[in-house]
């Protein structure tokens, strides 16, 4: 997701996760596609919480081309296993034409719906922009632009041009277990990695 925490050391968010349009709301997945003749949906989520997309109950629908996303009910919700997918019911959406009109919009919750994090949770947000750093140097690694579930969530990072050994990497997967970045500072908006020798020279 990913606007969704990210649980460290697992369960991040989804990838590529894009800002709302503004501070207002959060997007917490993407319709993909109708699911059969009865007006389901598929949806890629953005956020790892079930509750978004398996409990009743209100929910906003931003069509693509608008700024303002519009009041809809959810009506059920199931996850699909193996393919990272939920399949939902929306009022008032009762064939698959209607479904068909909907694909490519997203839906959406007020910032304000943001759940409570535990600890070594973070929202994906919070994490996009964070530099990365060398724990034992504090040479710059570069900047975080994605987040990437795997069986371990990893971070997608930007090399800096003073850090990157071969001119043609631009970018290196890190994996986002407290091992490896045992030190997330949002405040200082800095990550402190571990790295094992040769992670960093893995292309991406």
């Amino acid at each position: 997701m990913p606007n969704a925490p990210c649980p460290m050391p697992n369960q991040c968010p989804m990838p590529n996760a894009q800002c709302p349009m503004n501070n207002d709301w959060l997007e917490i997945g993407k319709i993909v596609a109708p699911q059969g003749l009865s007006g389901e949906l598929r949806v890629y989520p953005d956020s790892d919480f079930p509750e978004r997309f398996e409990v009743p109950g209100k929910r906003w629908l931003l069509r693509p081309g608008q700024t303002e996303p519009q009041p809809i009910e959810l009506l059920a919700g199931r996850y699909i296993e193996g393919k990272n997918l939920y399949v939902i019911k929306l009022a008032g959406v009762e064939n698959r034409n209607q479904a068909e009109e909907l694909r490519g919009c997203k839906l959406m919750v007020p910032v304000s719906d943001r759940p409570q994090l535990a600890e070594n949770e973070y929202h994906v947000l919070d994490l996009i922009g964070l530099e990365v750093f060398m724990q034992a140097s504090g040479e710059l690694v570069g900047t975080v632009v994605d987040i990437i579930p795997a069986g371990n969530d990893l971070l997608e990072v930007k090399l800096h041009e003073s850090f990157a050994r071969d001119k043609n990497q631009k970018t290196v997967l890190i994996p986002f277990v407290e091992a490896i970045a045992p030190v997330v500072d949002l405040q200082a908006r800095r990550i402190e990695i571990t790295p094992p020798a040769g992670l960093l020279e893995i292309n991406n």
